[in-house]
């Protein structure tokens, strides 16, 4: 299955890694496509509703999974 938004596929990357070791390049990395596509909305037309929310929930993840990661 595709992911429905560009940033996804790296957001996606770091919640099913295994590998502990690999998570903060891929939690950083899942950040950094997130907040190039919020620049991009700042300038182009505005993201659906339902990308907003999908945004606002794989951030919330991230942070989630970030210290989670942070406390083993």
């Amino acid at each position: 299955m595709s992911p429905a938004y560009g940033w996804q596929r790296s957001y996606e990357e770091a919640v099913l890694e295994t590998d502990r070791s690999r998570l903060p390049i891929l939690i950083r990395a899942a950040h950094a496509a997130i907040g190039a596509r919020i620049e991009q909305l700042k300038h182009d037309q505005p993201a659906s509703a339902e990308e907003r929310q999908a945004i606002a929930d794989a951030l919330a993840s991230l942070r989630v999974l970030k210290r989670e990661a942070d406390l083993n």
